[in-house]
């Protein structure tokens, strides 16, 4: 495109230096007229196709990504429709259950009162795109006229004001387009607003539900909503029995304090997802920490929170001991193929070596590798054989401890192998694996368990 305006621009000084087309010859009372040499002209004229195609070209492009902008904003305005029926549906439930659950009226109000300002936002932001609309509209309008109007431009003066015209419109274009990429990111931060609304939303929902079917946790969410300014509290909030109940408060995925009932404090590591929160007892992710563990060890629990670890048996039984509870495991291999099960269990305490019951699963699905009898599975370690198969000692044959009730089913605290594993048999058999999804062999690369109460199947 420059090449074209300095050819033409060279051209124009080429003609504008042959001065005036009329010459008075000296000695002579007879005029004549001199023209442009024809090559001039045709290079002028080529000149100026070449400008208008490119300037075609560049406009044919920009209503191209205009379109597309303007399918992401309908798909966007749909999105924003679909939140502002389901803020109006929650307003009214919140109206009906306002008076059920007195303690968190003013954590809802505020909540509703942020949900009408985003949609006051959205609305503005919809106004916006509609004057974005109108106004490439007129621009397009412009461009075809100056395209399709009176085919080439004449030699005249006029086309410094053509040429001008173009250096405007693209100025133009690219102003629109600064506004629409800074459109795009206030929809994005708008769109994160909305989905953190809807989590207190959410929350919100849950604590009323604890409310009506917890006396206790009814209280005590009373009393954290009352005592929640630091500067008016005279004693601490009491402290929370599991991730779950912190999630009720605000919390956010980390390192938390928590005492379950009859329990002395300890630290776990909580999962916040969108439908609650999670205690997580054990993760593996690089093989940093050993789990070929004695009873003791196990017992107590080892490793970080913040990377690899095991809880321990007795906090777990503390966390689950008093409610029913659901058992989720999680696991990936070295592809980034990925899977997750879930349970209702029951754990019992040492006196029964920590027995693991499980109220529900199918024989033949990815559940039934974490295997166990109706009575309930102990725990085992090599140094404390209580696994059902008589002959041999599961722990010390696979290594790691679990709730062996065979020695084939599942292990996910055996020794960490990094992809590939190992070629002898018997030592890829002491590894990480879940047999009935890739087979008793298959290394894993990552775990996770982690327990919440029952309660929380309802919001999955």
């Amino acid at each position: 495109m420059k090449t074209n305006l300095t050819t033409v621009t060279l051209s124009l000084a080429v003609l504008m230096a042959t001065g005036n087309p009329f010459e008075r010859r000296a000695g002579s009372k007879e005029k004549r007229v001199q023209y442009a040499a024809w090559d001039d002209v045709n290079v002028i004229a080529h000149g100026l196709l070449q400008l208008g195609q490119g300037l075609k070209e560049h406009v044919d492009k920009t209503k191209v990504q205009m379109r597309d902008i303007n399918a992401r904003l309908k798909a966007f305005n749909v999105t924003v429709a679909d939140m502002g029926k389901e803020s109006l549906k929650l307003q009214a439930e919140g109206k009906v259950l306002r008076s059920r659950a007195q303690g968190l009226e003013d954590r809802e109000v505020r909540a509703l009162n942020v949900t009408e300002e985003l949609r006051e936002k959205a609305e503005e932001m919809q106004q916006e795109r509609r004057r974005v609309d109108e106004r490439m509209n007129r621009l397009e309008e412009k461009v075809d006229g100056m395209l399709q109007g009176e085919g080439l431009p004449d030699m005249s003066s006029s086309n410094a004001g053509n040429f001008s015209d173009a250096h405007i419109i693209q100025w133009m274009l690219e102003a629109q387009n600064k506004r629409i990429d800074d459109l795009v990111d206030r929809i994005r931060l708008q769109q994160e607003k909305l989905d953190k609304q809807t989590l207190r939303i959410r929350t919100l929902q849950h604590q009323i539900q604890l409310t009506k079917e917890r006396p206790g946790f009814r209280r005590k969410a009373e009393e954290a909503v009352q005592n929640s300014s630091i500067e008016q509290r005279d004693s601490p909030i009491e402290m929370a029995s599991d991730c779950h109940e912190l999630f009720l408060r605000g919390e956010t995925s980390g390192v938390h304090r928590i005492q379950p009932l009859n329990s002395q404090p300890f630290d776990v590591f909580c999962e916040m997802t969108a439908e609650g929160g999670w205690t997580v007892i054990q993760r593996r992710q690089d093989g940093s920490v050993d789990f070929d563990q004695l009873w003791q060890a196990y017992r107590g629990g080892f490793g970080s929170l913040n990377g690899e670890f095991w809880l321990g048996l007795e906090k777990m039984h503390a966390v689950a001991k008093d409610a029913d509870y659901v058992l989720r495991v999680q696991f990936s291999d070295w592809r980034q193929d990925s899977e997750t099960v879930q349970y209702p269990i029951r754990l019992d305490g040492e006196e029964s070596q920590y027995a693991l019951h499980i109220k529900e699963t199918s024989p033949d699905s990815l559940q039934s590798a974490l295997a166990v009898e109706v009575t309930g599975t102990p725990f085992s370690t090599r140094d404390q054989d209580n696994d059902k198969k008589t002959d041999t000692n599961c722990a010390k044959h696979l290594s790691g401890g679990w709730w062996f009730s065979n020695c084939g089913r599942s292990n996910l605290n055996g020794r960490y192998f990094v992809s590939p594993p190992p070629k002898q048999r018997h030592q890829r058999k002491q590894g990480v694996f879940w047999k009935t999804w890739r087979g008793r062999y298959y290394p894993l690369k990552t775990t996770s368990m982690m327990l919440a109460p029952a309660a929380i199947q309802n919001t999955l």
